[in-house]
């Protein structure tokens, strides 16, 4: 089921999508499949299963293929996304490592937007190039940019929404518009700062989504993992390269992220609600010289994540007035919001991206990838807003 206010998935799938009408031993909850081989009664029950006559359609041969657990989860995530199938694996880079690999060979072009996670920057300039697959890295949400980057060998566009950290939101409809009216070149979108509950790539045409699902999915910065969604015969071409690779999600990670995304519409709309209101606060700060965050008026994808997100997420990205030691000293002076790299978590975790992401960096390198160093990124968590709130704002005051 969805929310048809923006076709966004509820929280009813997030609860119940994938479960089987009966489980074994009657348990409410996942059962944990810890197993990483199968058995056969007996040759001909072997044979069978390798001829695809098995009368049960998930049975597996061995755990690097594929798991009940991480089977019902990855059912779950295709109801979120309203996909055709998903695909988990051992975490977000694993995903969309996987995914590339799958879908791109020595030749191929991939065009990359700037602002995104610096993981997956390096996995596009520095790892894939030494396979013979080339780049183009364009300015966050240029549709213009990447229309003159697509080359005869692109294969494969790649972009965050909202992006990290200054929070974009590709106009999902106008890129699926432009990149199609260029021939066979597909679209993956990495949308776990959005969530299903806030947008669904796939409903505008994108050709597979993927999340870290250690982030907003799972919830409680416990575990890692990764999902990919989209149309069967994609997903099983990414499933057959997780089964040689060994990028598999373990059936306990499994169960905590289903477990995870349970809760997961009622600790969106939470942190909807305080990500915006931090914002709207934190913009008439006089210490802070500039607010990232989608749903204010004053972002420059304002107008697209009105009309496409149901919230902006949990994520707020501020600069602030003074450089890179005045923002330290805000973080330091925080002591609700804990010093972490992560996000999307119950607890409210805030960074310095040029101290925590990039410190090897230096100002003139930070400037060519767009990362101011008195940036801060703060990933609200569901504490008490007015909580939130004073913990920042006091800290900003005292600095």
């Amino acid at each position: 089921m969805s929310d048809e206010r923006k076709g966004v998935a509820g929280s009813t799938d997030a609860v119940h999508a994938g479960t089987l009408s009966e489980r074994p031993h009657h348990t409410l909850a996942s059962s944990i499949a810890q197993t990483a081989t199968y058995t056969f009664e007996d040759t001909a029950d072997l044979e069978r299963y390798m001829r695809g006559e098995d009368a049960d359609p998930e049975r597996e041969e061995y755990g690097r293929y594929g798991n009940p657990t991480v089977r019902e989860l990855e059912r779950r995530m295709a109801a979120l996304e309203a996909a055709e199938d998903a695909v988990a694996f051992s975490s977000g880079m694993a995903a969309i490592s996987t995914a590339l690999v799958t879908l791109l060979k020595a030749g191929d072009h991939v065009v990359l937007f700037r602002d995104c996670y610096r993981r997956t920057r390096q996995l596009v300039t520095q790892t894939l190039v030494r396979f013979g697959i080339e780049h183009s890295v364009v300015p966050p949400g240029d549709l213009d940019a990447l229309a003159a980057a697509v080359r005869e060998n692109t294969r494969l566009v790649l972009s965050e929404s909202p992006t990290n950290p200054y929070l974009y939101c590709l106009d999902l409809e106008e890129l699926v518009r432009v990149v199609r009216a260029r021939g066979r070149i597909r679209i993956l979108v990495d949308s776990t700062f959005a969530t299903p509950m806030n947008c669904r790539p796939l409903s505008f045409g994108v050709d597979l989504v993927v999340h870290s699902a250690t982030k907003y999915l799972s919830g409680h910065n416990d575990v890692l993992g990764g999902l990919v969604a989209g149309p069967a015969h994609l997903v099983s071409l990414l499933r057959e390269t997780r089964g040689v690779v060994g990028s598999v999600l373990d059936p306990h990670a499994a169960f905590l992220i289903g477990r995870g995304i349970k809760t997961l519409g009622v600790r969106i709309l939470r942190q909807n609600e305080t990500a915006l209101a931090l914002a709207s606060e934190l913009s008439n700060h006089p210490k802070v010289s500039r607010v990232y965050y989608p749903l204010l008026d004053n972002h420059p994808s304002y107008a697209v994540a009105s009309r496409q997100m149901r919230g902006g997420g949990g994520v707020v990205s501020f600069i602030v007035a003074g450089g890179r030691s005045a923002a330290s000293r805000v973080v330091d002076a925080c002591r609700l919001a804990k010093i972490a790299p992560s996000l999307g978590g119950v607890e409210t975790l805030i960074e310095q991206p040029a101290v925590m992401s990039y410190f090897e960096l230096g100002e003139e390198q930070l400037a060519q990838i767009g990362v101011d160093p008195a940036l801060i990124r703060l990933s609200v968590g569901i504490e008490d807003a007015s909580d939130i709130a004073a913990d920042v704002i006091g800290a900003l005051d005292r600095v």
